[in-house]
């Protein structure tokens, strides 16, 4: 069962595109979360990937300092680094990208409508 999670904050690097193998279209980019507790702020910083149109779509429109507002689930990852230590990492898989627009405007397009679904098709053919 997958917990879901929404972050809002901004983009702190580029958005940035790679194609896998099979043409599927994945997007990586960072956002930092700041809330405010009796005045003092704390800011989270997240690693975020999206994958197929979503992942074209926030490459086209999205970039470095852009308010948004992110809903996907939690990953957990263990890898190894290159010094044979052992590590891991947590990312958010983003299942919708919007623009925050209290301090932005944004011009929408629609995209014409795809019967194939490419949720839940991950980095497999990374």
């Amino acid at each position: 069962m997958d917990s879901t999670i929404t972050v809002t904050g901004n983009i702190t690097r580029e958005p940035e595109l790679k194609f896998g193998d099979t043409g599927l279209a994945r997007v990586m980019f960072g956002v930092a979360s700041t809330r405010k507790v009796k005045e003092r702020e704390h800011t989270s910083f997240y690693d975020v990937v999206a994958f197929g149109k979503t992942a074209e779509n926030i490459h086209a429109c999205l970039a470095k300092g852009a308010g948004v507002i992110i809903t996907g689930r939690l990953e957990v990852k263990d890898f190894e680094r290159k010094d044979g230590t052992k590590g891991t990492a947590v990312q958010v898989v983003a299942d919708d990208v919007g623009a925050l627009l209290r301090f932005a405007t944004v011009n929408i397009e629609k995209n014409q409508r795809n019967t194939e679904s490419n949720y839940n098709t991950l980095e497999e053919d990374f």
